[in-house]
């Protein structure tokens, strides 16, 4: 029996790796949180995009928005999470430390939810793509797989549906709304935005505009 586990965990892993790899170069055709909204919401709604069409605003916004450190660190913000446990000592309500990499983790291998499993294979796969994907892939995989509204996933779909445009030309304000949402897509009206999007919005579009010019950045940025 304990052979038989060993190489069970064993083809797993393989089979895991292989998967991260192709990865690398192709898109998922589907993951648990969508195949679990769509059921959920009645409705699904995805366009899978290349890096290039993207356009800088939306990355520069979920970059100024979810991460600032995302060009620098290896796949973990330790004083973020530091600050998030400290965060969470003082108050019921749990906070979060995730960075841009680790929600891809868990948004393209894993289920949503908190449990110490999931949270312990989040590690293992946010340190593999940091390793084998590179920065460029792994934000166009967050821009191309996260929800950004009810059935809506991935930022093409997010502006068509919210502006009737395609990402790439998004202005700075429209680009700095989505990711304004992006902690509670489907809480949050982007157009017309809600009060709390409005705010928020102005807060980023300030993050974008601090954030600009570091080479690290703009080495992610592609420009």
């Amino acid at each position: 029996m304990f052979k038989f586990i060993r190489k069970v965990i064993l083809y797993l892993f393989v089979a895991h790796l292989v998967y991260i790899v192709v990865l690398k170069w192709i898109n998922p055709p589907f993951t648990i949180t969508q195949v679990q909204q769509g059921f959920e919401q009645g409705k699904f709604k995805r366009d899978y995009i290349s890096y290039d069409e993207m356009g800088r605003n939306i990355k520069l916004a979920v970059i100024g928005s979810e991460d600032q450190k995302f060009p620098v660190h290896n796949g973990f913000d330790m004083d973020g999470i530091q600050e998030a446990i400290e965060k969470n000592k003082e108050g019921k309500k749990l906070r979060g430390g995730s960075t841009i990499s680790q929600q891809v983790a868990k948004n393209v291998f894993l289920w949503q939810g908190r449990s110490w499993l999931r949270k312990g294979l989040e590690v293992y796969f946010t340190f593999m793509i940091e390793k084998i994907w590179g920065k460029q892939r792994i934000l166009e995989m967050y821009l191309n797989t996260s929800e950004m509204g009810i059935g809506v996933f991935g930022v093409e779909a997010a502006s068509e549906y919210y502006f009737n445009k395609p990402a790439k030309d998004l202005t700075k304000n429209e680009a700095a709304r989505i990711a304004a949402a992006l902690p509670l897509p489907r809480k949050y009206n982007v157009n017309p935005p809600s009060s709390f999007i409005s705010r928020r919005a102005s807060h980023i579009e300030r993050q974008m505009r601090n954030i600009q010019g570091s080479a690290d950045l703009e080495k992610v940025l592609g420009e």
